[in-house]
């Protein structure tokens, strides 16, 4: 028996299926809730926050502080407009500070062009001046140079070219001014100014030696820096341009004519006309240009070429030209190239005097007859010739025309050479006694106005072989052989005596510089005569 306590619990009241499903359904919405407030709350508990307000909570009132977003960095296309705008600005403003200074203070010098060892080797150096804007016509009136050197002027636009119609001195600083400038759409006038230095000269002499090699060295004009460049068994001769040496050796079998930089370096060898020998070599630097006398090797009196003369380049790109005369192979005596020009003076046997340029069709131009061409003047094309009644003029290579060359003061007589130079002439002079026999010579320098002075004075025992200038006048080599009674010749083609001093002298001052041993300066035109 059981008591009511035991008594099983009353059955719930019966629910339909419909209840059931939706009982069923209310129990996994409430554990999907639960189990998403669950990783809610884990949550807010890894991030630090504190556990979010339940649902149940009424929501806070009070308001809440929230911060601004970040600004959003700017797209980089914008950037670069931005910084391409300010640049473009500072240049603007640039340009108008420049333009206002151009105004207020008158054309200025952007570039300088100037070659200075250039210039102390050869006639027809410029200096260029580029201003930054361009200029009115600029007259040579406006044009000063200092020291004062002969010049022809050629300016257009921004551009003012000034080319020095002979070489320049060197170690000399040379300021060139042009006064009242003014820009091409008016303005303010300005002085453009500019200086440059040129360096100090160096020489190449000629040594043959009695027992070895001959050489050719290059040396300053102390003397204390001489350095060979070239050696070989005989070298007859040797000419110099202001990038190249022309050296004539000779050998058993002829002559050969070697073309090489100032060093000495590449060398090569220019063709002959034929199988001979090579004389009295001289350069155009300007025409690049090398001209010698040549002779056959194989010589008869009816076959063989004497003494004609050649030209060809001293690239070696073409053959040589022997000059003729009238459909014919001229034999020259005596020659010489026109500074500055591609242009040869010569006399051949028959004593006729011609000119002939190879840079032109022109032809041979016949300029009467002479017996010598003592020498041509740098930037001037005027010739100094003995005519064959003995009267020496200088002649017009341009027009023909001449006038008789003045006499010294004092005068020292019947000059037996001379050497024309910017500025005036070296005469070598003898002095002879009663019988005819020399007493002595001398090197007399004349300036342009006449006057003389003595440079170089040797007695009898002593002999002046050569005299010739610097490119722009400034110095002197003198030839002197000494002694020359125990001065043998040698045995060269162009024979000399085997002693021989080149006296440097400051023609400005007077002052003798240093005496070398050696000849052949490359200062001179030509080979010495004996």
């Amino acid at each position: 028996m059981s008591t009511d306590d035991e008594r099983p619990e009353a059955p719930a009241v019966p629910r339909t299926r419909a209840e059931m499903r939706a009982a069923r359904e209310a129990a996994e919405r409430e554990a999907a809730a639960r189990e998403a407030a669950e990783r809610e709350a884990a949550a807010c508990e890894a991030a630090s926050i504190p556990d979010p307000v339940p649902a149940a909570t009424p929501p806070i009132t009070k308001p809440a502080f929230i911060p601004a977003p970040a600004p959003r960095p700017m797209p980089r296309n914008r950037r670069f407009l931005v910084a391409l705008g300010a640049v473009l600005g500072i240049l603007v403003l640039v340009g108008a500070g420049l333009g206002v200074v151009s105004l207020t203070q008158g054309p200025r010098i952007t570039e300088v062009q100037v070659d200075p060892a250039q210039a102390i080797e050869t006639s027809g150096s410029r200096v260029i001046l580029t201003a930054n804007q361009s200029l009115a016509a600029v007259d040579e009136s406006q044009v000063t140079v200092e020291p004062s050197a002969p010049f022809t002027l050629d300016a257009a636009g921004r551009g003012i070219g000034i080319r020095f119609t002979v070489p320049l001195d060197d170690d000399t600083t040379y300021t060139v001014s042009i006064a009242d400038a003014v820009g091409a759409g008016g303005g303010p006038s300005a002085t453009l100014t500019t200086s440059f230095t040129t360096p100090a000269s160096s020489i190449f002499l000629l040594r043959r030696a009695v027992d070895g090699k001959d050489t050719i060295f290059r040396t300053d004009l102390t003397g204390e820096s001489a350095v060979p460049v070239f050696e070989a068994e005989k070298i007859n001769d040797f000419r110099a341009t202001s990038s190249q040496l022309v050296v004539s050796v000779e050998e058993s079998d002829g002559s050969r004519l070697l073309v090489m930089g100032r060093d000495g370096s590449a060398q090569r060898e220019l063709e002959l006309p034929g199988e001979g020998y090579v004389g009295a070599i001289q350069v155009s630097d300007r025409g690049g240009l090398v001209g010698y006398r040549y002779s056959d090797k194989e010589l008869s009196d009816t076959e063989g070429r004497a003494s004609v003369l050649v030209t060809q380049s001293l690239s070696g790109d073409d053959d040589p030209v022997v000059t003729e005369v009238g459909g014919e192979e001229a034999n020259i005596f005596v020659w010489q190239f026109v500074p500055d020009s591609s242009a040869v003076l010569f006399i051949d046997f028959d004593g006729a005097l011609s000119l002939v340029d190879r840079s032109s069709d022109a032809g041979v131009q016949s300029l009467g007859l002479a017996t010598t061409i003592q020498g041509i003047s740098r930037g001037t094309y005027t010739a100094i010739v003995e005519r064959l009644d003995g009267t020496v003029v200088e002649l017009n290579l341009a027009d023909g025309s001449e006038q008789p060359l003045a006499a010294s003061e004092p005068d020292y007589g019947t000059a037996t050479t001379i050497t024309p130079f910017p500025g005036g002439t070296l005469r070598h002079v003898v002095a002879r006694g009663e019988t005819g026999i020399p007493s002595g010579q001398a090197i007399v320098k004349v300036n342009d106005k006449g006057a003389a002075t003595p440079l170089v004075e040797v007695g009898p025992t002593d002999s002046i072989l050569q005299a010739c200038a610097s490119p722009s006048g400034q110095y002197a080599a003198v030839v002197i052989a000494p002694d020359l009674a125990d001065n043998p010749y040698d045995q060269m083609l162009l024979p000399l005596p085997e002693t021989m001093e080149t006296h440097l002298i400051d023609l400005r001052s007077g002052d003798e510089l240093v005496a070398l041993t050696g000849f052949d300066a490359s200062w001179c035109q030509t080979a010495p005569q004996f």
